[in-house]
């Protein structure tokens, strides 16, 4: 299945909305890390958000974003940038809690923590806000974080479609957002639209495209399509990284792991990717320190 997202701007108003459609990452993420139906879902809505928060980056800019909470998942850790390109993780993927509706997903996250968001914005330093989690629950959290921490009006959704045995069979979602100069309760204007329409999610799993949501968003407000950006769970990792990684050890540890184990794996927490260096490798890598 093909994942994207669009971008559209109603000028006149002064709103855009952006609109994903993203199962294909979501199962991929959920299938690179093994995560159980609870964990797959709560690291689904986290790519998601991901999705939605890096279509408003400028070309070749970054961000990562790190939900910290009390429940059982403990941690989720999200990466986008300005070309659809998405990877995350969460801490516990293995916790199994049966998984009835949103709240459940919500809890299992914990609605005491934090959520920091970094930007590489291309200045000298990256940027960095953190705000107190609210209930748990993603689509609020970076509402909150986009209304209180960057004081601008926005509403994101995210939401998802799962089957009897709890495998994810759509995930979804929309962010509207004011742009200056903007009409006083635009932003609601288009959330009592959305309010009257089924969760985005459902709306992919009956047929509908990104384009199309997008237009029952809008209602009868004109806009204009801006863009279709393809997204897709990638993963910077690599065997030269790897080999850094282990560098950085230092020459007393690797030749700790040749003594005790003979051989290592590193292990990508974002993709699972793994990779074996043999004694023979370990040994040249110390030769080169």
């Amino acid at each position: 299945m093909n994942d994207y997202l669009v971008r559209a701007l109603a000028r006149e108003a002064g709103v855009r909305v952006i609109v994903t459609s993203n199962t294909g990452l979501a199962l991929e993420a959920a299938d690179r890390h093994g995560t159980f139906p609870i964990a797959s879902i709560a690291l689904a809505h986290g790519l998601t958000g991901a999705a939605l928060m890096g279509a408003m980056l400028k070309v070749r800019q970054r961000l990562a974003m790190k939900f910290e909470g009390s429940g059982p998942l403990q941690k989720i850790l999200v990466e986008s940038d300005s070309n659809g390109r998405i990877r995350g993780y969460v801490a516990q993927p293995l916790i199994d809690l049966p998984y009835q509706n949103r709240e459940e997903v919500a809890a299992a996250l914990g609605d005491t923590g934090l959520l920091t968001v970094v930007r590489d914005v291309l200045l000298p330093e990256l940027v960095e806000s953190t705000v107190p989690l609210e209930s748990g629950d993603i689509a609020a959290e970076l509402t909150f974080f986009l209304n209180q921490s960057e004081q601008i009006p926005s509403l994101i959704e995210i939401s998802h479609v799962v089957d009897d045995e709890g495998t994810l069979q759509a995930v979804g979602g929309l962010l509207i957002q004011a742009m200056p100069p903007y009409e006083n309760g635009i932003v609601n204007q288009l959330r009592n639209n959305i309010q009257e329409l089924p969760p985005v999610a459902d709306l992919l799993h009956s047929g509908k495209t990104p384009q199309e949501v997008t237009a029952l968003v809008f209602g009868e407000m004109p806009y204009k399509l801006l863009e279709e950006r393809p997204l897709h769970f990638e993963c910077g990792c690599s065997r030269s990284r790897s080999e850094q990684a282990l560098i950085s050890l230092g020459a007393a540890e690797i030749q700790h792991i040749i003594d005790t184990e003979g051989e290592t794996v590193v292990d990508c927490h974002f993709c699972h990717e793994q990779y074996l260096f043999s004694r023979e490798e370990l040994e040249a890598l110390l030769k080169n320190l």
